[in-house]
């Protein structure tokens, strides 16, 4: 293993002239564990810098590679897999020419200093299932190309330096199951087209700049799980399609949400986690939230709500902390009314 990721590694990383200057015994070598058996040409590159491999676990440490991602990796036009991930080190863009790559079906670059932008002509790659360049230095605009990888089922964003407003049209991504653009910097609204991603089980939003009200077409989606939209500015009030929905994580915080609670829990209400602290909601905490299947962690810290704090499930479990900051709540866990 130590071998090829080293061989691999400078064939990727250094470029066509180190391949060029090796002996054609080395080139021979190399060509004979690399390639598919069948097709004779490589299929895969599979470079992480963190991983479960015994070699990094015996020096009880991870990874770490330095240098950029020749263009020459474009000359291997039968690559369906390109994973150079986790390597922290790892700089320079992403060659412009992979978009050219017909078979690519999984790029995956998390945990290195990638700067500029995702390739234009990202659109191209029509069997992309994975485009995944989280925790990076990723910069400039989705490019409108991407809604045209109707084949995507994961895309991870998460933790870069990209900007502006997600694509219109972002629920083309008809295939998608999880959509992860939390910590950049996006802007504007919250596309209604999303919810035309059926498969979609895993939004998050988080930790942007993202404002105006949430659609609530987002609770009408027969899988979204997982909805996490804290930390940005969005407004209006909390669309009651999301109380009865298949949302089970829902992350509301750190909004400027106003209006009251949504009085409208059920058995449909099933969270794990419910957080909607550190907005402007008003009014009192609903009864009806008394009656849902199940609500686990839930934190209304630091909003406005009045009166007293219902009893029964989920309450009785939950600690001052889940209401302090409030205007007038009281009851316990708080003081009596």
């Amino acid at each position: 293993m130590a071998l090829k990721l080293f061989i691999i590694a400078t064939v990727v990383l250094a470029g066509a002239v180190t391949v060029a200057s090796c002996p054609p015994t080395d080139r021979e070598a190399l060509l004979a564990f690399s390639c598919d058996p069948e097709t004779r040409r490589v299929a895969d590159i599979n470079l992480r810098g963190e991983s479960e491999d015994p070699i990094f676990e015996r020096a009880g440490r991870t990874g770490y590679m330095t240098g950029t991602i020749s263009p020459a990796i474009c000359k291997l036009r039968r690559l369906s897999s390109i994973i150079i991930a986790d390597w922290k080190g790892i700089s320079g863009e992403i060659p412009t020419c992979i978009t050219s790559l017909p078979f690519l079906r999984i790029l995956d670059l998390i945990g290195n200093k990638l700067s500029g932008p995702i390739p234009a002509g990202i659109g191209r790659l029509q069997r992309l299932t994975v485009l995944n360049v989280a925790d990076n230095l990723i910069s400039a605009t989705i490019p409108s190309s991407l809604t045209r990888i109707s084949t995507l089922t994961h895309l991870d964003l998460r933790n870069n330096r990209i900007s502006g407003e997600l694509p219109r049209d972002f629920g083309r991504l008809g295939m998608l199951s999880r959509a992860l653009l939390s910590r950049n910097q996006f802007s504007g609204t919250i596309p209604s087209s999303i919810s035309n991603i059926y498969r979609l089980a895993d939004l998050d939003l988080s930790l942007n700049r993202f404002s105006g009200q949430i659609p609530a077409s987002l609770g009408k989606m027969a899988v979204l799980s997982t909805l996490n939209l804290d930390g940005n500015l969005i407004s209006g009030q909390i669309p009651i399609t999301l109380i009865n929905s298949a949302v089970s994580i829902l992350n509301l915080s750190r909004n400027a949400l106003d209006g009251e609670i949504p009085d409208a829990f059920g058995q449909g209400s099933y969270f794990t986690s419910l957080d909607l602290s550190y907005n402007k909601l008003r009014g009192p905490i609903p009864k009806s939230m008394a009656g849902a299947a199940y609500i686990g962690h839930l934190d209304l810290s630091h909003n406005h709500l009045c009166g007293r704090i219902p009893g029964g499930s989920p309450f009785d479990h939950l600690e001052a902390s889940s209401f302090v900051y409030n205007d007038c709540l009281c009851g316990k866990p708080l003081r009596a009314c």
